[in-house]
Order: C-alpha cells, then sequence, then structure tokens
C-alpha cells in the first residue's frame, strides 16, 4: 500500500499541484493554487495506487452492511476514478462492484443520472467519489441525485479535499474520507486581490480560459491579460 509520504512525492513529482499562479477553479472562485488531477491521471499505475488507498481507508471505515454495490462520480474528470475504485473495491471485498456516472443537466445547475445507470441504484449502496473537493457543489449535487433515484448513499471519498469541505456541508453520507486534506485559500472574482493587481490568469487548467472569454466579452477593447 502505498504510504502518505510515496503520495506526497508523486504530487510533487507530476506537477499535481501547482503553486504561485491566478487560477480560476470549477467553482467560479479564485486562488493561488491548482490541484491539478489530470496531471496524475496519466500514470496508471500511480493512479491505481491512490485509488486502492482510498478504497481500502473506505472499507476499512464502513461496516459490512454499509459496503457499496456501485461507485459513481459527477463527469468529465470523476470517471476515470470511478472506474478504478470501483475496480480497487471489487478485488478487497471479491464481489463484484459497478461503476456509473453523473452528467451535469442541460442547464448546467445540477446533475442526472442516465444511460440505464440509474437502474443500478435504488436500494443499493452508492459510494460517490469526486477528485478535488473546492466547494464540493459538484459532489453534494451528485449525492442529491442518487438520493432521487432511490439509492443509499453511504460515502463520500475524495483524492483532495482542498477546501475544508465537511460532512455536513455534503449531505452528511455515512463516511467522508479523503486522501489528503490540503486546506488553501480562495476567493470570489470580486474578492480577488490577483484579479485588483492584474496578475495574468492561467489558462491551461480550471476555468481560466472561460473567465478570460466571458471578461473580454465584457470589455472587448481592453482584452484581458492571460498566462498559459
Amino acid at each position: 500500500m502505498i504510504s502518505d509520504g510515496e503520495m506526497l512525492a508523486l504530487v510533487k513529482k507530476h506537477g499535481v499541484m501547482m503553486t504561485d499562479g491566478h487560477f480560476v477553479y470549477t467553482s467560479g472562485l479564485h486562488g493561488k493554487t491548482y490541484i491539478n488531477k489530470d496531471a496524475l491521471y496519466p500514470h496508471t499505475n500511480e493512479t491505481l495506487a491512490f485509488c486502492m488507498k482510498l478504497a481500502h481507508r473506505f472499507i476499512s471505515a464502513v461496516e459490512q452492511n454499509l459496503r457499496p454495490d456501485v461507485v459513481i462520480a459527477p463527469a468529465i474528470g470523476g470517471v476515470i476514478l470511478s472506474q478504478w475504485i470501483a475496480y480497487c473495491l471489487s478485488q478487497l471485498t471479491q464481489i463484484e462492484v459497478l461503476s456509473a456516472y453523473a452528467e451535469k443537466t442541460s442547464d448546467g445547475k445540477g446533475f442526472v443520472i442516465q444511460r440505464g445507470y440509474e437502474k443500478l441504484l435504488p436500494r443499493k449502496n452508492v459510494l460517490v467519489v469526486e477528485d478535488v473537493l473546492t466547494t464540493g457543489q459538484s459532489a453534494r449535487k451528485v449525492i442529491e441525485a442518487v438520493r432521487g433515484y432511490q439509492g443509499v448513499v453511504v460515502g463520500l471519498a475524495v483524492l483532495f479535499n482542498r477546501g475544508t469541505v465537511t460532512m455536513q456541508q455534503m449531505g452528511n453520507p455515512y463516511v467522508f474520507s479523503s486522501l489528503m486534506d490540503i486546506p488553501l485559500e480562495a476567493w470570489s472574482e470580486a474578492d480577488c486581490s490577483l484579479c485588483a493587481r492584474g496578475i495574468p490568469v492561467n489558462t491551461s487548467v480550471g476555468k481560466g480560459k472561460d473567465f478570460l472569454a466571458r471578461k473580454n466579452a465584457e470589455h472587448p477593447a481592453t482584452p484581458t491579460q492571460q498566462r498559459s
């Protein structure tokens, strides 16, 4: 089993944690540090090691009757986690654990479970997984969607909790587990000192490119600075 020290070394090695920049997160908040989980995913052996540790931690924390039948995650990035963690749980329990994912609704305000995955959920134990929590909005909406299909949310398991998100904010699943808690500051656009100082937005990750497009549409004569 990979150790905490080895995980931290891999995070540094693959540039998963990007620092001293100006980033726009999925939540719309801004900050100086970005957790780039996509830098980890190409390395399948190491992604597997992270997911096995998270699966083992979850299994160790729950009673037999709360072990998951299905793992589900928000698309897109969480799909990789859903597959790997379902695989790891299947290996640990010697019982097949299914993998599914939820997609954003057309208005982008919630999540819907379709493609036949919704048929897997009623009265089944469901583990929701997510890569990075900042505000936890996406994970919370997936939990609500699962419950809407009469699934029993037995837990939320995440790789990185960077927003000090709590179990209560997530709707009180039975177990809330994260591999790495990395509290980092984040601000609204209105309160962002980086914006006020004209620090260029990083457009290579997160929602920086969308932010830049919106700002340039609002002020076409004075394009917002960018950095990739």
